[in-house]
């Protein structure tokens, strides 16, 4: 005997894919074995039995042959059979007439195996094989799918992410917020399990595109613990690295329809084949008889030429073979029935409705394709599976799972030690490119400014109103949802907000609803023509707005930012190079105490800007002025305390400069200037001036005029000596000499008493003057100069500036 598990490698396949097959199809594997048991043993009598044989002519041989074995050997035409006498009844036999002779072992053998070749009909002698072949095709075509090298794959990773997301900790917990479950239900819990139990419970209904998710509402029971229902950072993780996966998986197999092809090209070849063999097995079962005639020659070596023989097994296989018809029927039918599953309705769609309606998580996606084939066929094994797997392709379990992380890593203890204070003297938190906001952020009731940089689906919570002191808010590339309660905390305190985009439209609503916002910063690309930009329109609602800036490519200045004028202070547009004009508007801005057009591709100072009389600063810095004769204009505006020409090409500063007498602050650094008037030094309230990288080759001596001068600074430009009235300003604290031609510094520098910065960097200088010493408030840390050239001073010197 042949045995049957010799025939498993045709049709095994993992444990892991039982889930993938329906009834049907476990039906149909039992029908095959069933059939393959009949193939084997028809097989295996067809080896070992003979299927005819002849006896003597005498009723002495007669009697010695078997009992099955029964053939009459019939002598010029004339037939006598033995089987045709009665068994019961006494008869003489009359001996045959004609020429006798006896037939040895050899003859009756190859009589024997010549009536099988060529009289048994094909249908009787290979009847078990044909049932074998066919059950192999059967069940190999059955298991194809899951063995094809383009489907197998995906398979195996379906089924691992399916036992996966099935048994995580995380799908007990997502469900179980949405479940409803009470008190009692958890008294019954077992206290030393650390996973949930499920409990399935019937219920009634239909759904369109999944049927059977109705019949099985879920019931979470989470096992109690000390932290309550909080996953470890272990489990985290996992469920991290899961819906990172089920994400690449369905983006991955959407895009196919290969295992829907495969297994409906292999139900329509099992119906075909099926087909096939009832009609020709049904025309030919009858050729299995139990008489076979047949003609030998070999008459004149035994006498005879027509025998009549007997098939042994001729009633064994006839029975075998309408067993098998019956089986094949079965199998027919059953896969008739796949058929009609397979096209009565779309399987490549797959609807989570049920899902969304019972769990309450809404956003879990419809899915097409091979992901929607292969959960159908789980639908047919366990709708459980389904509807535990949907967690991990929901956008809102996965958020949550990252809030819970989020909430792991950054502890309160954490965040407080990264507080730190910011320009405006405010107690500021900074958090970049995490998968969310933690929660614990909200712990820190002494927090003044939050600075959220590339961060994404950010959603604010009611518990912001308990950062009580909160006043500044910036978003840098943040896409933020807020609470109604949130929303409301905001208008009431927020002071600064700060907003950095890539398009208009990603830019919040709820900003424009901030009443109480005093300064408003807006980095991004806008609409050119801000005459159709909303942006701006909704600026008339900010009616406590002091400070707008706006980095971005308008082509005039709006409207509406006119229109607030009236309470706005500070105004910076810094443009990208676009060219800004129509600057008339700016007259009305009467208000304006500092203005900056940076970048806005200007060749000539605004006449706009002389009527501002309440100006204190001007920052013009990145356009393309080349003369500034406009600047006389500037005396009408006597509050004007800071004056910045820079990154500019301007080639002179004109004489008529000294009108500016309210001047501080003067901005001349990076132009082309090769003269400095002495006019210039007749603002004498400069206490900073900045005319670094430019072409000057000599400084006026009246530059000692500006006693109140603090901050002074040619580095990079062609200056060869530095006049002695220089070091007359005794009030400086920064002088910046690097990058020059000097090859001698003046012992007058010890007149510079208050100075703690001096950099002589890159220069000619061969010693430095030992009245170094006595600039005391000058360090080794303040002085920039080669260690070599440091290293020519007095060592009492040296010390002294290293002394802390």
């Amino acid at each position: 005997m042949i045995p049957v598990m010799e025939f498993r490698q045709f049709s095994e396949q993992q444990p892991a894919f039982r889930v993938l097959k329906p009834w049907w199809d476990v039906f149909t594997d039992y029908l095959s074995v069933i059939m393959l048991m009949i193939g084997v043993f028809g097989c295996t009598l067809q080896v070992t039995r003979h299927p005819a044989s002849l006896p003597s002519l005498r009723q002495r041989l007669c009697n010695e042959t078997e009992a099955t074995t029964v053939t009459v050997v019939t002598y010029d035409m004339e037939v006598k059979s033995l089987v045709d006498l009665q068994p019961n009844v006494s008869v003489v036999p009359r001996e045959m007439t004609g020429r006798k002779t006896d037939l040895d072992l050899q003859q009756y053998s190859y009589i024997n195996q010549m009536c099988y070749e060529k009289a048994l009909h094909w249908y009787a002698k290979y009847f078990p094989y044909l049932v074998l072949i066919h059950t192999l095709v059967f069940m190999v075509c059955s298991n194809f799918w899951f063995k094809f090298p383009g489907s197998s794959s995906k398979i195996e990773h379906f089924i691992s992410m399916l036992g996966k997301c099935f048994d995580s900790p995380w799908t007990t917990r997502a469900l179980s917020e949405v479940s409803g479950e009470n008190t009692e239900e958890k008294d019954h819990k077992k206290s030393g399990t650390s996973r949930s139990n499920i409990t399935v419970s019937p219920g009634e209904g239909s759904l369109e595109k999944t049927q059977s998710l109705r019949s099985i509402p879920e019931k979470i029971v989470v096992a109690e613990k000390p932290s309550a229902s909080v996953l470890d950072k272990k489990e985290g993780e996992q469920a991290k690295a899961l819906f990172e996966k089920v994400k690449k998986f369905r983006l991955h197999v959407e895009e196919g329809d290969i295992l829907y092809l495969m297994y409906v090209r292999q139900t329509v070849f099992k119906v075909f084949k099926f087909l096939l063999i009832i009609v020709y097995n049904s025309c030919l079962v009858n050729k299995v008889q139990n008489r076979v005639c047949c003609n030998v020659e070999i008459q004149d070596m035994t006498g005879y030429k027509d025998f009549t023989c007997n098939h042994t097994m001729a009633h064994l296989f006839s029975k075998l073979s309408y067993c098998y018809l019956c089986l094949v029927a079965v199998y027919g039918l059953t896969s008739l029935y796949t058929s009609y599953w397979l096209f009565r309705r779309s399987l490549k769609e797959y609807s989570f409705e049920y899902v969304r309606q019972e769990t309450g998580i809404s956003d879990i996606p419809d899915v097409k394709n091979d992901f929607a084939f292969m959960l159908h066929m789980i639908d047919q094994y366990d709708p459980l599976y389904s509807k535990r797997f949907a967690v991990f392709l929901s956008e809102v379990s996965e958020n949550k799972l990252k809030q819970l992380n989020l909430n792991h890593e950054w502890t309160a203890e954490k965040l407080r030690q990264r507080l730190q204070t910011n320009a405006n003297n405010r107690l500021e938190l900074q958090l970049f490119m995490l998968p969310g906001l933690p929660d614990t952020v909200f712990e820190l009731t002494e927090l003044e400014s939050l600075k959220l940089e590339i961060i994404n689906n950010v959603t604010i919570p009611a518990s912001l109103s308990q950062l009580e002191h909160l006043q500044e808010l910036s978003l840098y590339q943040c896409s933020l949802k807020l609470h109604t309660t949130a929303t409301s905390f905001l208008k009431e305190n927020l002071k600064v907000l700060r907003v950095k985009f890539d398009d208009h439209r990603e830019l919040p609503n709820w900003m424009f609803g901030l009443r109480n916002l005093e300064e408003l910063y807006l980095t991004g690309s806008l609409m050119p023509d801000a005459s159709k930009n909303t942006v701006f329109e909704s600026l008339r609602e900010m009616k406590c707005l002091k400070t707008l800036s706006l980095k971005t490519n308008l082509t005039k200045i709006p409207q509406s930012i006119v229109d607030v004028s009236s309470h706005l202070q500070r105004l910076y547009l810094h443009n990208d190079g676009t060219k800004l004009v129509m600057l008339n508007n700016l007259k009305k801005m009467s208000n304006l105490i500092e203005l900056e057009l940076v970048r806005c591709d200007l060749e000539r100072i605004p006449h706009a800007i002389f009527s501002l009389t309440n100006l204190q600063e001007i920052d013009l810095k990145e356009n393309n002025l080349r003369s500034i004769e406009e600047i006389i204009s500037f005396q009408h505006l006597r509050k004007l305390t800071c004056l910045k020409l820079w990154y500019n090409g301007i080639m002179y500063i004109p004489e008529h400069i000294k009108k500016l007498g309210s001047l501080e602050r003067l901005y001349f650094s990076h132009n082309k200037i090769e003269i400095l008037p002495s006019h210039l030094f007749l603002c004498n309230k400069l206490r900073y001036l900045d005319l670094s990288n430019n072409d000057i080759r000599f400084i006026p001596p009246e530059i000692g005029v500006l006693q109140s001068l603090q901050y002074f600074s040619v580095t990079c430009n062609k200056l060869e000596n530095l006049p002695d009235e220089l070091f007359f300003c005794k009030k400086l604290k920064t002088l910046k000499l690097g990058r020059n031609s000097l090859s001698i510094l003046s012992p007058k520098i010890s007149y510079l008493a208050l100075l703690t910065y001096l950099d002589l960097k890159g220069n000619h200088f061969e010693h430095l003057p030992q009245e170094l010493g006595c600039c005391r408030a000058l360090k080794r840390s303040g002085l920039i100069v080669e260690e070599t050239l440091f290293e020519t001073l007095p060592s009492d010197v040296r010390d002294q500036m290293k002394a802390e």
